[in-house]
């Protein structure tokens, strides 16, 4: 027998170590969607845009983010940004801009999909209609591209969560943190980590079902 005994981690413990960490953890994600789909959606535009001055840096900028860990930039924002701007600006914010950063590469590709999902007919329509560039984006082709890639937008926001253990690496306190300063401080290391894997195994399985669900729904519709 392994000699596991979880019986330390009571609703108390859990409190006290765990729950802070939680929340840090649910809000990089929910910060770093937000913003990665914003800028995201920007990197999208300015690829499809047809003007090299856009596209190019755009270009540039995603392929060069996904070609890299995310572990690294981390590491690197979090230990090269003191020397850059003369004073260090936290592991917390560290790991918020540097997701944010590094998503919206990945999204800037899903939206980009979804933008090219579209039938250039509706853009030809709205172009009748005397739409703006801007006004046929906003209006015609971005809410259905949107609609079209939401399964895709949030898987890769579940993939996000499971990606914020990695703010471990610069001392940020997430749900990963909580659950290792708990073990530590009762002896039971082991036990930690099986329970940090069940909550990430429980969180992300019942996010990815809501999603299939949802992705369901968006065929029916359809």
């Amino acid at each position: 027998m392994l000699g596991l005994d979880f019986s330390y981690f009571d609703l108390e413990v859990l409190r006290k170590f765990v729950l802070g960490g939680l929340l840090f953890s649910v809000q990089l994600t929910l910060v770093a969607t937000l913003g990665g789909v914003i800028f995201g959606t920007l990197l999208a535009l300015m690829r499809l845009s047809g003007t090299p001055i856009l596209a190019i840096p755009a270009t540039i900028y995603v392929n060069g983010m996904r070609s890299v860990p995310l572990v690294m930039v981390i590491l690197w924002f979090y230990l090269l940004m003191p020397f850059v701007i003369g004073r260090p600006i936290g592991a917390e914010w560290s790991a918020i801009i540097t997701f944010v950063a590094f998503e919206a590469a990945y999204f800037s590709e899903i939206m980009r999909a979804g933008i090219q999902s579209i039938p250039r007919g509706q853009v030809f329509a709205g172009q009748a209609l005397g739409m703006s560039y801007g006004q046929n984006m906003r209006l015609v082709v971005l809410p259905q591209a949107f609609r079209n890639m939401l399964p895709v937008l949030l898987t890769q926001t579940i993939i996000l969560f499971q990606d914020t253990s990695l703010v471990y690496a610069i001392g940020a306190y997430d749900l990963l943190k909580g659950f290792t300063n708990a073990g530590k401080i009762y002896g039971r290391t082991e036990e930690a980590y099986i329970l940090a894997a069940l909550v990430y195994f429980v969180i992300c399985f019942a996010l990815s079902w809501s999603v299939k669900r949802l992705q369901t729904k968006i065929a029916i519709v359809r």
